[in-house]
Parts: structure tokens; C-alpha cells; sequence
């Protein structure tokens, strides 16, 4: 115990990235093999199916190859449910709070991952942030179960219903898009209680845990917005631009289209709690593969750039999103350095975010080159019509966590599969947590070269 013990912390010393991408790949194989036996399903599946689900609900994604309501037992679904709450937690804060329990310290390379992960500042300790996370984990998701009851006690037991409860709200706040209803929310489009329950628990997951422990004494201590950090303001003030835009884009899109039935305040609350789901989760009160295709280049736009740094969901984050949006207003308006809330982003965090999209779209544009491959080979564009879009949009679903699909899933090839399989690895991880932790450190340059001007436009 003790050998194991001393690699694990000799691990998490020399490379924390590497660690975690263990501990993800290591519950996913664990919880495919769990899936995979007998009594965890109600039919016989292939092995790459169990592996599916379990990469999915590990990284909290959503995308089954599957139906999870008919094709897993209740013992299935609550190995589904303890992945699910295991990933959005992450291996890497579960990891932490192992060494502190056993009186180890973190590593100060350990250490930084964290405080970059979390966008830890202020002097917090380590501990005290996984205590905060666990906390706010617990308390949201029991307030969320017991708003829910009241929709999933009919029609079953008491003890069916908690668990209903249970699974959806733990689902939606760690952003998976897991549900125990073959059609997703689609028979509920019209209930308020449960969109404005499931639309809360995914915002709360998705606005990271520093934010929440920053609102937290904003509201219990009375302090004012100017108490709160430039990484707080900028995920609450973009987070809620975002939700404004897409809310009325998707009424505006989808009024004549899917929402054609509704009444007005029906449009508009399917239009936000799609909205809400695109940038993160995958539950759906509409039909996505029916759909404008106006609709789903914006809903592909949304799941790009996902959620904020720290939380429960994917995407390049909207910090990344509005720093680049911030740069290039501020280089329109003459200014050499962007600004926002009185405050001068640092080149740190400009140099990150055109890092990480760089990363991201490579990802994606190989993802997206090998699923048309393995799904369509070499035919041509107008024999298949329609196909293209769905897999651009199946693959940048997978690489944001965020689950949503026009209904091609379950028809994916093998191979298909296993790459949707390696893009919500890389996903949830990080791209740029995938690149650190393969890189090798190669010695500091203290020289520069000299600086020169090249043509741009």
C-alpha cells in the first residue's frame, strides 16, 4: 500500500496533466467493463457500446450509441449515475483530496494545475477549494433533486421516483445530458417547473465553482460587484450576453419550424432551456435533427465555445471566447492592449486563448476529416447531402461535452465511435492538458530574435 501510495504522489509530482489523463482513461475502461456484464443491461451490447457510454458519462458529454432508458438495468444506470457525478467532480480534485487524506502535500506543479484548472487566486488553499467544491456539488444537486420530485413521484414507487430525481439533477448539474427518458425532455416542453430546474442545475455546473463561491459572499456577505474578480464578471456578464443572443436567435429561427404548436411563452421557454443546453448539456425538449440548418450552425458555434474554466462543462470556454472577442474590439478601436471592467487583460491569458483555439480547431478538423471517412469514404458531395453537416456537428458535440445530436449516433461505425470515444476524451481533459502532458520540457531560450513586420490582410 505504501509503494502504491509513493508512485501515485511520485506521479502527481512529476506530472499532474498525466495523472489525470490516467484516472479518466482508467474509469472509463472501468466502467465499460461495468456496463458491459449481464447484469447491468437488459439485452446483450457490444463491448464498444458499453465503452461508449461509459466514455460519455465520464466525460459528461451525453451522446449515447445506446437508448440508456431501455438498454441498461437499474444496476446499469447507477454505475452510469456514479461515473457521471465521478467526472464531473474530476479524477484530478478526487486525486487531491486522496493525498490530503492520507497527510501527503501536492506538488507546487500539482498545485498549479489547480490553481490554473480552477482559476484559483486570492490566497484560497487547495483544500479549502475541494472542500467549496464538494459542498456546492452536494447542496445543488439535493435542492435540484427535491425540486424535481414533484414531476418524476407519479406513475412509479417512491423510491423509483428519488432516484429519478436523483439521476437527473446530479446529470444536469455536472453538464451530461444523461436521461432516463428515451426521447430526452421532449414530453415535458411544456412544464416550467422542470425546464427552469434542469436550465438552473446546468447554468449552476457550467459557471465553474470559483464563480459560485464568489456569488456565494456576494449574496450571504452583502459584498458589491466590484468585490468580485475579473474572471467572475467576465463568465457572468458573457455567460448571460450568450444565453440573451442565442435565446432570441433560436425564437427567432425555430418560431415557424419546430416551436410552430407552441404558444409564444412556450416558444420562449424551449428556445432558452435549448439555448441553456446547447453551450453544455445534451437534454433536448425539441427535436434536433429537425432543426433549420441556421439553427445548428449557431448551435454548433454555441457548443464551441461551451462553458467557463473550472466547471462541469466543455467547450474552449467562454473566458477564452470573450477574450478574443475583447482583443478584437479593442484593436478596432485603436487600443493596444484589451480592457474590460477597468481592468487590462494579461498577455498570459491572451497568449492561453489563442493557444487553446489553435489546439481546438486542429482537434476538431482531424476528428471531423476521420469521421467522414469512416462514415461516408469516398463519395462525393452530392451523394451525400446532409451527412456532412450532421457529422460536423456530432464530432464539435463531442469535443464540447455537450452531447446534443441530429440523430446519427447510434448508426456510427465502429471506428466512428471509437474517434466520438477519443474527441469527449480530449474534451473534457483539455486540449491543451492532452499537449502539455506528451510534451517534453526543452530548455529556456534567453535570447530573442530580432522583430520584423509581415503583410496581414
Amino acid at each position: 500500500m505504501k509503494l502504491l501510495i509513493g508512485k501515485l504522489e511520485k506521479s502527481f509530482t512529476d506530472s499532474p496533466a498525466r495523472i489525470s489523463i490516467i484516472g479518466y482513461a482508467s474509469l472509463i475502461l472501468l466502467g465499460a467493463f461495468l456496463l458491459w456484464l449481464p447484469v447491468s443491461t437488459s439485452r446483450h451490447i457490444q463491448f464498444v457500446d458499453a465503452l461508449f457510454t461509459a466514455a460519455s458519462a465520464v466525460c459528461v458529454t451525453g451522446l449515447t450509441s445506446v437508448d440508456t432508458a431501455t438498454t441498461f438495468t437499474l444496476l446499469g444506470k447507477m454505475v452510469i449515475l456514479g461515473l457521471i457525478q465521478v467526472g464531473g467532480i474530476g479524477i484530478m480534485v478526487l486525486s487531491t483530496l486522496f493525498l490530503f487524506s492520507i497527510g501527503k502535500k501536492i506538488s507546487l506543479s500539482g498545485k498549479m494545475l489547480l490553481k490554473d484548472t480552477y482559476n484559483l487566486s486570492g490566497g484560497k488553499g487547495t483544500l479549502v477549494l475541494i472542500k467549496d467544491i464538494i459542498v456546492f456539488t452536494a447542496v445543488i444537486e439535493i435542492i435540484g433533486a427535491v425540486a424535481l420530485f414533484s414531476r418524476f413521484s407519479s406513475g412509479q414507487t417512491t423510491a423509483m421516483g428519488i432516484f429519478y430525481c436523483v439521476f437527473h439533477s446530479v446529470s444536469a448539474f455536472c453538464n451530461a445530458g444523461f436521461s432516463l427518458f428515451s426521447d430526452s425532455f421532449t414530453g415535458y416542453s411544456q412544464d416550467w417547473i422542470l425546464n427552469l430546474t434542469i436550465s438552473a442545475l446546468i447554468i449552476l455546473g457550467g459557471i465553474g465553482f470559483v464563480v459560485l463561491s464568489e456569488v456565494k459572499n456576494l449574496i450571504f456577505f452583502r459584498q458589491s460587484w466590484s468585490h468580485l474578480s475579473l474572471h467572475t464578471k467576465v463568465v457572468l456578464s458573457s455567460t448571460a450576453i450568450l444565453l440573451f443572443v442565442s435565446t432570441t436567435a433560436f425564437f427567432l429561427l425555430e418560431s415557424s419550424n419546430t416551436l410552430k404548436d407552441m404558444t409564444i411563452p412556450y416558444k420562449f421557454l424551449a428556445s432558452f432551456f435549448q439555448s441553456v443546453n446547447a453551450r453544455t448539456a445534451g437534454f433536448n425538449t425539441v427535436q434536433i435533427g429537425g432543426l433549420t440548418n441556421e439553427t445548428l450552425l449557431l448551435t454548433i458555434i454555441l457548443m464551441f465555445i461551451g462553458a467557463a474554466p473550472g466547471s462541469c462543462g466543455g467547450g474552449i470556454k467562454v473566458t477564452t471566447f470573450s477574450t478574443m472577442m475583447i482583443l478584437g474590439v479593442s484593436r478596432l478601436a485603436g487600443r493596444t492592449s484589451p480592457q474590460l471592467f477597468y481592468r487590462r487583460i494579461s498577455d498570459e491569458s491572451i497568449a492561453k486563448a489563442v493557444s487553446l483555439i489553435m489546439v481546438s480547431f486542429f482537434v476538431i478538423t482531424i476528428g471531423v476529416i476521420l469521421l467522414q471517412q469512416t462514415e461516408i469514404g469516398e463519395i462525393s458531395h452530392q451523394l451525400s447531402r446532409g451527412t456532412f453537416l450532421e457529422l460536423i456537428f456530432e464530432n464539435i458535440s463531442a469535443f464540447g461535452t455537450v452531447g446534443l445530436s441530429t440523430g446519427v449516433t447510434p448508426t456510427l461505425s465502429v471506428p466512428g465511435r471509437l474517434i466520438i470515444v477519443m474527441m469527449m476524451f480530449i474534451g473534457r481533459l483539455g486540449p491543451l492538458v492532452i499537449a502539455v502532458a506528451v510534451s517534453r520540457r526543452g530548455a529556456v531560450k534567453r535570447y530573442s530574435y530580432a522583430q520584423d513586420d509581415i503583410m496581414i490582410g
